[in-house]
This record gives structure tokens, C-alpha cells and sequence, in this order.
């Protein structure tokens, strides 16, 4: 499991070894194995010493919208008949435990647990098969969402842009069996989500070759890949968590705008 964490005022990647609570250094650049290959450095540091960040840090977070058929129904829109892509900026992403912040602008305020893609290479005009060949790892994420602002503007930009709104982690699980995993979001403790990424709609292979069809994909750049149903609202004050399989749990709560 590969994550970013910040020590003594430095970021850095790491190998982190969850049931042995440490994580094994890494020097040199994740991204870069075909030039410079990161080097395992044999040092290890406890959890308890480090703070993790985001995994990664993208240029920019492409994001599918819906992309589950019973999250569609529970919206009352059609089924997309190709991806439906929108962005976040780079400044929405936080990391673990990282506060999502309601902002003053919007009354309604909704969460939707995701499977992130994290890309590995430049990305351009990847066909679905080759896609594997593109793909780092995946992640944990959570779409927020000011669901009035997105009605109200009737495109997504400023509903899904604030910074804050795209919480990503804890770690990216590499070489990753990706057509069935259990996605499970929860709210104060209590289930919202629970679905399985064999209900996507368009596949994680679809979504590298049409989302690079359009947009050169950089390394480290995320793909969101869609929320199933049951989404819902967010208070000042919740707890949030999405529980994806064979990746781990990505926790953050809601705060009130200063």
C-alpha cells in the first residue's frame, strides 16, 4: 500500500505495512519507474510519527457522474450512454482526516463515496485494453457535493469545487482486483452506501480510454469513478467514512466555515 505522508516538515512517499503499524521509507519519485525507479530505503518509521496526506497529489480529479444504475434511478435521470465527466480542481483535495468545511454558501451539503483511479504515466488516447498499463493504483474518495448549487447553476463546477471538497485516501492499493470490490460509505457510524463495483455502469478500463480520449491524464491524476445509490446530507459536526475492499478506511468529519 503506497501512501504520502509529512514528517519534520517534509512530504514523502511510503510503503506502508498496516498490520505491522510502520511504514517503509521511499526515496525518489513513484511516478517515474521507467527512469529513475523509487528505492526502497529499508528505514522504517511508526504510524504514530507520521501524518498522513493525500496519496496524491493530481494536477487535476476527473470525475465521473453517474456511473451506477441505481444511483441514477434514485436521482430521476436517465442512464448516460457515455461517461459523464466533470472536474475538481487540485485545491479541493484533502487527506486523511482532513476536515471537509461546509461552506457558508450552500444549505445542502451531500457526500458520495467513491473508487479513485490514480494514474501512473502520461495518459493520452489510451485504448480500454491497454488501460491497465496506465493505472498506478486505486483509492478511497468522497465526492462532497453542495446538491443546491448543483440545481441551482445546472453545471457542476461550483457545487464540486470548493476547496476541501474531495477527501482522498488512506493509502493507493496497487495491482488491485478491481471488478468486484465492496464500497461502503457510512455516516456517524451508520451505513448510506454499500454496493459493489460490478455495478458500474462503464468500467474502469471504459472510463481511462474516454477520459484520456478528451484530456492528457499526468501522473498522479485521479479518476473518480462514479457513486452508487444513497447518497445523502452532511452537518456540521458529522463523522464520514468509505470503507473500499483491499484498499482500507478513509475518515475525515465536517466542519463549519470560519
Amino acid at each position: 500500500m503506497i501512501i504520502r505522508y509529512e514528517r519534520n516538515g517534509k512530504i514523502k512517499h511510503g510503503w506502508m505495512v498496516a498490520e505491522d503499524q510502520k511504514v517503509w521509507v521511499i526515496e525518489g519519485d513513484i511516478y517515474k519507474i521507467q527512469t529513475a525507479k523509487p528505492i526502497m530505503t529499508g528505514l522504517e518509521l511508526p504510524l504514530d510519527e507520521i501524518s498522513l496526506k493525500a496519496p496524491c497529489d493530481p494536477s487535476k480529479v476527473v470525475c465521473i457522474g453517474l456511473n451506477y444504475r441505481d444511483h441514477a434511478a434514485e436521482m430521476g435521470i436517465d442512464l448516460p450512454k457515455e461517461p459523464l465527466m466533470f472536474l475538481k480542481p487540485s485545491s479541493a483535495v484533502v487527506g486523511p482526516g482532513e476536515p471537509i468545511v461546509y461552506p457558508k454558501l450552500t444549505e445542502n451539503l451531500h457526500y458520495e463515496g467513491e473508487l479513485a483511479i490514480v494514474i501512473k504515466k502520461e495518459a493520452k488516447k489510451v485504448k480500454a485494453a491497454d488501460a491497465d498499463e496506465y493505472i498506478l493504483g486505486f483509492t478511497c474518495a468522497i465526492d462532497v457535493t453542495a446538491r443546491d448549487l448543483q440545481w441551482s447553476d445546472g453545471q457542476w463546477t461550483r457545487a464540486k469545487g470548493f476547496d476541501t471538497f474531495c477527501p482522498l485516501g488512506p493509502a493507493i492499493a496497487a495491482k488491485l482486483d478491481y471488478s468486484n470490490l465492496r464500497i461502503v460509505t457510512r455516516v456517524n457510524g451508520e451505513v448510506r452506501q454499500d454496493a459493489s463495483t460490478e455495478q458500474l455502469i462503464f468500467t474502469i478500463p471504459q472510463l481511462v480510454e474516454a477520459v484520456s480520449a478528451v484530456m492528457t491524464l499526468r501522473p498522479g491524476d485521479v479518476i473518480l469513478t462514479g457513486t452508487p445509490s444513497g447518497v445523502g446530507e452532511l452537518k456540521v459536526g458529522d463523522e464520514i467514512s468509505v470503507t473500499i475492499e483491499g484498499i482500507g478506511t478513509l475518515t475525515t468529519h465536517v466542519v463549519g466555515e470560519e
